[in-house]
C-alpha cells in the first residue's frame, strides 16, 4: 500500500518546483581582471611633484566609447586601478594637469587599454594590449587610441594645488569684506585767490575805446 504524502510536504514540493521553473536570472558581467592583463607590464612609475595632490590620491575620469552601439561610459579610476567592462580592461597609471598659473591648461593621464579579441580567423580570442601611453584632454590628436571598435579618452584628473580652493579676492571685495572701504576723494577745487570774480566782468572793447578818447 502506498503512503500518501502529508498535505504540508506536498505543498512545499510544489512551491520548490515552481521556484525552479521560473526564468533564469540575468548573467552578471565578469568584472574580474584576467590573468594575462594582471601580469602585463605596467606603465612607467609616476614622478612625484612638490606641488599638488600625491600621485596615490589622484583619480581620473576616463570615457569609453563602444562604436558598435554608440554607447559611452565614464569610468573613475584611482592611480594603479584597473576596471573591466566586458572584453575591455582599462588601467590608470597616473594622471596630471597643469598648474593653475600655467597657460594653456591641460589634463593628461597615462592609460593602458587591453582588449580580448581574435587575431586571426581560426584563432581563439586572446587578450592583447590595444594602447599604452599618455592621453591629453585638450590635445587628443597627439596620442589617440586606434581601435576599430573602442575609443578611449581622458576627461578629468582630480587633484588640487596649494590654495587653489581659495580664489584670490580683488582689492575692492577684500576692503568691503573687512569693512574698511576707503572714503571717496574730494574733487579738486580752485583756490579763492585764483578763482575769477563773477562781480567784476572784463571790460568790453567799446568801453576801452571811449575812455581813450
Amino acid at each position: 500500500m502506498k503512503r500518501a504524502f502529508p498535505s504540508t510536504a506536498l505543498a512545499a514540493l510544489l512551491l520548490l518546483g515552481g521556484c525552479g521553473g521560473g526564468e533564469p536570472e540575468a548573467e552578471k558581467p565578469d568584472e574580474t581582471i584576467p590573468a594575462p592583463v594582471a601580469k602585463a607590464p605596467r606603465g612607467a612609475p609616476a614622478v612625484e611633484s612638490e606641488y599638488g595632490t600625491p600621485v596615490k590620491d589622484r583619480k581620473a575620469t576616463i570615457a569609453l566609447l563602444n562604436k558598435r552601439n554608440n554607447l559611452t561610459e565614464d569610468i573613475v579610476l584611482k592611480t594603479g586601478e584597473s576596471r573591466r567592462l566586458g572584453n575591455v580592461v582599462i588601467r590608470l597609471a597616473t594622471c596630471e594637469r597643469t598648474l593653475p598659473w600655467e597657460s594653456p591648461p591641460e589634463v593628461g593621464a597615462f592609460v593602458q587599454v587591453y582588449v580580448e579579441e581574435r587575431t586571426g580567423a581560426n584563432q581563439r580570442p586572446a587578450w592583447r594590449t590595444a594602447f599604452s601611453g599618455w592621453l591629453f584632454k585638450n590635445s587628443p590628436s597627439l596620442n589617440a587610441v586606434e581601435h576599430p571598435v573602442y575609443d578611449v579618452w581622458v576627461k578629468d584628473c582630480t587633484m588640487k594645488f596649494p590654495n587653489e580652493e581659495e580664489p584670490v579676492a580683488s582689492a575692492s571685495s577684500a576692503a568691503k569684506a573687512s569693512g574698511k572701504a576707503s572714503a571717496p576723494r574730494p574733487s579738486p577745487t580752485a583756490s579763492p585767490s585764483t578763482a575769477p570774480s563773477a562781480a567784476s566782468p572784463a571790460p568790453t572793447p567799446s568801453a576801452s575805446a571811449s575812455s581813450a578818447r
